[in-house]
């Protein structure tokens, strides 16, 4: 890593973003002559958008930095895992479901990890013109037309998080939605929504985005307090990752206790950039679970 250039990567990422957007733009994935393909089940959905932005952004970053592994969600291997080795880390688009159905969250993101840490992340939603970058020890950015923000964002800033009866809290059902980790989802979300009279936390609104990146993006922006995930991949939350975590937010694990939350954990809680309360918001959720724990294959 010592002869790369993280700007110059960085550069390159943002290019490749924006090229992908024009290609989602140019698509009408919810016609009636689009590819849509299915792989788990009928919630997990890919289209010939997907394939063919990862196809391009592969053959890109292998010309410009042939000696950089890559790692994309449509074309990854089985039981490919995350080493020490610097990797590109692609999920061409990330709220295929939002795509399909015209709804505008939806984005490109890609990630330089080293170390099994992410150097450099990159996000971009073509459809609100938002694009979020983060260089290692640069802190963290939203770029929409020509104004370049700092995160986060002034307005949000960095104000104490009290307790979660004043949070906006994001989770996402997934689409695994069987067998005990839905269980605990479910009891959880109910738990957040109910009235502190019947012992539920009575959160200020619970938030679904459909994308695990863009929700972790509004986290880092201070638009959201906080965003707990269980089932995203790595290429879900890689470029994120590095956005939140240049902005001053925090990512413990999505169960209780787990305070190291390695990127191709699978469980995640982020809490937004604050001047104070990140830690107690954090066991404050994980007293919501009790004893529980998601489990979710690696």
């Amino acid at each position: 890593m010592e002869d790369i250039s993280l700007g110059d990567v960085c550069d390159l990422l943002i290019k490749l973003a924006r090229q992908a957007g024009e290609l989602m733009l140019a698509a009408d994935p919810g016609s009636s002559t689009a590819t849509v393909d299915t792989k788990q089940n009928t919630a997990d959905l890919v289209t010939e958008t997907d394939k063919a932005i990862e196809n391009s952004i592969r053959s890109a970053l292998a010309e410009a930095y042939p000696s950089i592994a890559f790692l994309g969600e449509e074309t990854h291997q089985q039981g490919q895992q995350l080493t020490l080795a610097p990797v590109f880390i692609v999920d061409p688009i990330d709220g295929t479901t939002n795509f399909i159905h015209g709804y505008p969250h939806v984005c490109v993101s890609l990630a330089l990890v080293a170390n099994r840490e992410s150097q450099v992340g990159v996000v971009y939603n073509p459809f609100l013109d938002q694009l979020y970058t983060a260089i290692k020890g640069q802190g963290s950015f939203l770029t929409t037309g020509s104004r370049r923000l700092r995160l986060p964002l002034r307005g949000a800033g960095a104000q104490p998080l009290k307790d979660l009866s004043t949070c906006v809290v994001a989770a996402e059902w997934g689409y695994d939605r069987r067998g005990q980790n839905f269980e605990i989802k479910k009891g959880v979300f109910a738990k957040l929504a109910a009235a502190r009279e019947d012992g539920g936390k009575m959160v200020h609104a619970l938030r679904a985005m459909g994308s695990a990146t863009l929700n972790m993006c509004a986290v880092a922006a201070g638009q959201q307090d906080v965003y707990w995930e269980g089932g995203a991949w790595v290429w879900d939350v890689a470029a994120a990752y590095c956005i939140l975590k240049e902005a001053g937010g925090l990512i413990a694990g999505g169960n209780p206790g787990d305070w190291d939350a390695p990127i191709d954990g699978r469980k995640y809680l982020a809490v937004r950039p604050a001047s104070s309360g990140q830690e107690d918001i954090v066991k404050e959720f994980w007293s919501v679970m009790g004893d529980q724990k998601m489990e979710y294959n690696s």
